[in-house]
């Protein structure tokens, strides 16, 4: 695949998941027995994680509500019900750890939702593999259409931004950065508003 501006198209609106994203590397196999859980107490898988070795592992759960919003008490909720079926199925070989938390003002991007929920922020993008001698990106996420992420950015040889389209299943890893007005918003408990393309 290489890099190159694509032209405006009709938007689209799949509501289809990307797993990889979802569950990275070893916690792909739990995917399909953690989401039933999480959902069914009535909130939405946005990643899990499981991060060190095996007798030291930790899992890491991160979900929210409809709004974007984890309380504390949310988190017990789903680390309860989460705990009762890890204990029965027994998935992770020795010792770990549960962690439940909100995704945060730097929240991964996961699901095609997250791609056209949050357009008109600025966000990361790392590829899973070196695209014409790049693999990281930043921009202002423009959407997802017709199967891509659409990111705006400014690519050496070219004087203005152009957009580039990424398969959802070519991103190892994308996030939002952290701007300051997001900090100011999140100080008064509003949610930030994106920013306007140029």
């Amino acid at each position: 695949m290489a890099l190159s501006p694509i032209s405006e198209t009709a938007p689209a609106a799949p509501d289809m998941m990307a797993p990889h994203l979802m569950a990275p590397g070893p916690a792909a196999r739990l995917l399909d027995l953690l989401m039933p859980v999480v959902v069914d107490l009535g909130y939405g898988l946005v990643r899990i994680k499981i991060t060190g070795e095996d007798g030291q592992s930790i899992l890491q759960v991160m979900a929210e509500r409809d709004d974007g919003t984890l309380s504390v008490d949310d988190c017990e909720v789903i680390s309860h019900g989460l705990s009762a079926l890890l204990d029965v199925e027994d998935p992770i070989s020795g010792a770990y750890s549960l962690e439940v938390s909100s995704p945060g003002l730097a929240r991964p991007l996961t699901r095609a939702a997250d791609f056209s929920r949050y357009a008109g922020y600025d966000v990361k993008i790392e590829l899973q593999a070196m695209v014409d001698g790049q693999r990281r990106f930043r921009g202002l996420l423009v959407g997802f259409e017709e199967g891509e992420v659409l990111l705006e950015t400014v690519l050496a040889g070219f004087d203005e931004p152009q957009i580039l389209g990424f398969e959802l299943s070519s991103i190892g890893e994308a996030h939002l950065v952290v701007t300051e007005e997001m900090l100011k918003s999140s100080l008064k408990g509003v949610k930030p508003a994106g920013r306007a393309r140029k």
